[in-house]
């Protein structure tokens, strides 16, 4: 009997789940949006019911658009955006709250007033990553002093936290009726929680952000031949942040192999091995994968908040286009930016600035600005905050890139992909699955369950399907990218005061 993998990706903006065959081939593919909620500027929540709800209708659809049944698949992989915050009822399995979306930044007080005395990097040697309003233990804490009996529920046991694989596989697996209350090592490594040397819950930080250990899920690693639970008898036992299920999907297993992901948000991941490397340079230091009961592999991280939401702002705030894919239309009616630049700083700068108080900006503007040249200065600030961190990467790791592997779904914007080459002066690499988030959970899961043998299978997978060569002349490279420099300086300190 031919046998599958399934893939439950569930994404900031949509949730979709994936077939893939023996060589990494997707079978079939269905995907639903939801909501985003913005209750107040700078808050973004999601309502994880209707999360719930989605899973259920694309697992459903993609199944049958395969033709085929659950008893089909080998093994079922979960990646998720990472750090979005979902505190529960275990007996109701209902939520206290909507899920705080990793982008909210309500927690800015909570994170001013840990850093107050020592700095934001004040636990970077113990988690790898500053104090700032991304991250899941702030949300929880948040979510804790804030919404009446949830504190009462979690010491007494009854309030469950999980970030979104945590959420759908629990109720993948039971539910109330003893669903699996689990968590990987790489989404752990996002919560400011996770000690990055024991892979454990450390009881200091615990203590510091005021959060029972109770409410807490297991630890477990990203591919796991003892399995999380089931779903329909068949195994669950892949489970990957977004951005390492990429790393995993583009098979960068080796130190020093680096790969960016262009969805919502910009991340870009380099295998360092098993070596915990601290950032100078802005980074974050995460976990990459762990499989089974080998090492755990780590990774420096330069994350970008805004990539993709920032064409999909033009598209549903601004009403500059129907369709996503059409900016790609309008940058193209212009030979250049004409002197404009977008600062998408709307949850603030993320890597190499973790700056809270900064907010989105467009500069340049004159009378010869039309809304093509915003289009062309909104695909290219993805690129130069790429650079950013490609050169923060380079210097916190000494090594120098040669090639970059992207994925996601701007990479079919070959406007894009040709300036990200331009700008960094590197050959950018398209792989034929570009879908490479849910294919690395697929993997995760498969390689547990012996559907493939071992990492040469998977690399024997990955295919190039284009090359994007630089070809800008080095002075213009260097003027637009220090007219992005200026810019950036022009979003920063934006908010005075605290947020309310």
């Amino acid at each position: 009997m031919v046998q599958y993998i399934g893939a439950l990706d569930q994404g900031t903006t949509s949730t979709r789940f994936m077939i893939f065959n023996h060589a990494g081939d997707v079978i079939a593919i269905h995907q639903l949006e939801h909501r985003q909620i913005y209750p107040q500027p700078g808050w973004v929540e999601h309502d994880p019911m209707e999360i719930w709800a989605r899973t259920q209708e694309v697992m459903a659809g993609a199944l049958a658009q395969a033709g085929i049944s659950p008893k089909d698949l080998a093994a079922i992989g979960v990646t998720n955006q990472r750090e979005t915050t979902v505190v529960w009822d275990k007996r109701t399995g209902k939520p206290y709250y909507n899920a705080i979306v990793w982008q909210d930044t309500r927690t800015d007080k909570i994170c001013q007033e840990l850093a107050a005395d020592e700095g934001k990097d004040r636990f970077r040697d113990k988690v790898g990553l500053p104090l700032t309003t991304y991250f899941s233990g702030p949300k929880i804490r948040w979510i804790l002093d804030h919404v009446p009996g949830v504190r009462e529920a979690a010491e007494g046991g009854d309030a469950l936290f999980g970030t979104m694989d945590t959420w759908v596989i629990w109720n993948l697996t039971g539910g109330p009726e003893g669903g699996a209350h689990v968590t990987d090592v790489t989404n752990a490594s996002r919560t400011m929680l996770m000690n990055l040397k024991t892979l454990d819950w450390d009881e200091e930080m615990l203590a510091i952000m005021g959060i029972p250990r109770t409410m807490l899920p297991e630890i477990r690693p990203s591919s796991d031949p003892a399995i999380y639970g089931r779903w329909q008898n068949v195994p669950i036992c892949g489970d990957l942040g977004d951005q390492q299920a990429a790393t995993v999907g583009q098979t960068c297993f080796e130190p020093g192999e680096v790969k960016n992901t262009y969805g919502t948000g910009c991340f870009m991941l380099m295998n360092t091995g098993q070596e915990i490397v601290p950032s100078q340079s802005g980074l974050l230091t995460t976990l990459g994968y762990k499989f089974g009961d080998a090492p755990a592999v780590y990774a420096l991280e330069g994350s970008i908040a805004i990539a993709g939401a920032l064409v999909q702002w033009l598209r549903d705030n601004l009403r500059f286009f129907d369709f996503s894919h059409h900016i790609e239309d309008y940058a193209r009616a212009v030979p250049d930016n004409g002197g404009v630049y977008i600062v998408p700083a709307f949850s603030g700068l993320f890597a190499p600035y973790w700056q809270t108080d900064a907010r989105g900006v467009i500069v340049g503007l004159t009378r010869h600005s039309n809304k093509n040249h915003i289009c062309r200065a909104a695909l290219e600030a993805t690129a130069y905050q790429t650079r950013e961190v490609l050169e923060a990467m380079e210097k916190d790791s000494g090594v120098r890139l040669k090639a970059l592997k992207v994925d996601g779904g701007m990479v079919h914007n070959e406007l894009l992909m040709q300036f990200q080459a331009d700008i960094l002066n590197v050959p950018v690499v398209r792989p034929k699955v570009a879908e490479t988030t849910a294919l690395g959970a697929a993997y995760a899961a498969g390689l547990a369950v012996g559907y493939w043998d071992n990492l040469d299978d998977l690399r024997a997978n990955w295919q190039k399907d284009k090359v994007w060569e630089p070809t800008m002349p080095e002075a213009t490279r260097e003027k637009l990218y220090q007219g992005w420099l200026k810019a950036v300086t022009r979003s920063m300190h934006w908010l005075e005061e605290e947020p309310a």
